[in-house]
């Protein structure tokens, strides 16, 4: 039996949206076929066959995922997402939403450009851990609204096997992401519900899509200063690092008042008064120790601009945030 034709696969997966479909291959006997349902506690949760038809037969009929839980959603409250959305003067949004960011802006008009910094470092972190690290496999978390650039444009279009996991617990996201971010029929994307802080539910829904056993890069991209506590956002580092083979990396960016500190900490009292998910911004050093050691990829921990820049060019005022990346090294015996 020859391999799926990439354009079936898409097909397949179009067709059974609720399911992770893929083919693995093997030296010894023929490939199979695996579908495996996105939320549990649903029949079939698991089919394995070699037979195509088989697979489409054990498929069809079968029960739609659950309708996402819109419950939460709430317009008229300003979401971290969605003001996020607004600096990076996307279209998702609300006036909530557009009155908070307005806020944070009045007192740190930078905080606009920086968004966009961040957005771009996305860009440039992926396309070298792609390119000059040959990694294939992406952990997202906190993605956000889609915008221009994201995670699997960026990798797919250096290697389109690559594979990417986004995870975010917002309803309204999840909506947006599973109607935009679609892979190309070699690689994956796929999408988690859940909190940053449940490492142990997001590694092991990840696991349906990564081959954990090999190098996975890990971006935490303007997530963790919504974690107040340094305890807690270092332990997320630390419990995603040790289930992660060699050869893996993390991305972290994070908000910082080291620049200026007075109008940062007025518009993070702004945010922080306006949004219900509060920001605590760091020193270079605090954010630095978020890695626990981890050896650091040059150029370590920088203001936001200076990590690997596609034109090095001075900046008359650095972003109000660092970025750095750090590789998982090989296990000592």
């Amino acid at each position: 039996m020859t391999d799926l034709p990439p354009a079936e696969l898409a097909s397949m997966r179009h067709e059974f949206p609720q399911f992770r479909i893929w083919q693995e291959a093997f030296a010894d006997r023929q490939p199979r076929f695996v579908a495996r349902r996105r939320y549990p506690g649903i029949n079939p949760h698991t089919v394995i066959t070699p037979d195509l038809a088989e697979l489409r037969a054990a498929l069809a009929g079968s029960p739609p995922q659950p309708a996402l839980d819109l419950s939460k959603f709430d317009p008229h409250t300003p979401h971290p997402a969605r003001v996020y959305n607004v600096w990076l003067r996307g279209k998702d949004h609300y006036q909530a939403d557009r009155n908070a960011a307005s806020e944070v802006a009045r007192h740190r008009p930078q905080v606009i450009t920086g968004a966009q910094a961040n957005r771009n470092f996305l860009t440039r972190a992926v396309r070298y851990l792609a390119a000059e690290r040959g990694i294939r496999q992406f952990l997202d978390l906190g993605t956000g609204l889609p915008a221009p650039g994201n995670t699997h444009e960026v990798a797919q279009a250096i290697a389109p096997e690559s594979r990417i996991v986004f995870v975010d617990n917002d309803p309204l996201v999840l909506a947006h992401v599973r109607a935009l971010l679609t892979s190309t029929p070699q690689g994956s994307c796929d999408y988690i519900d859940a909190d940053l802080r449940d490492t142990t539910a997001i590694l092991d829904q990840a696991a349906h899509t990564l081959d954990l056993t090999r190098p996975v890069a890990v971006l935490l991209l303007a997530v963790l200063h919504f974690i107040p506590d340094p305890a807690e956002a270092a332990a997320i580092i630390g419990t995603l690092a040790a289930a992660l083979a060699p050869g893996s990396c993390v991305a972290i960016s994070h908000l910082t008042a080291d620049f200026a500190p007075e109008p940062v900490f007025c518009g993070v009292a702004a945010y922080n008064t306006l949004v219900p998910t509060p920001l605590t911004p760091r020193t270079h050093a605090q954010i630095s120790a978020l890695f626990g050691g981890l050896p650091l990829i040059p150029p370590g921990v920088v203001p936001i601009t200076e990590w690997r820049p596609d034109h090095p060019r001075p900046v008359a005022q650095p972003h109000d945030l660092y970025a750095g990346l750090a590789a998982i090294p090989g296990r000592r015996r």
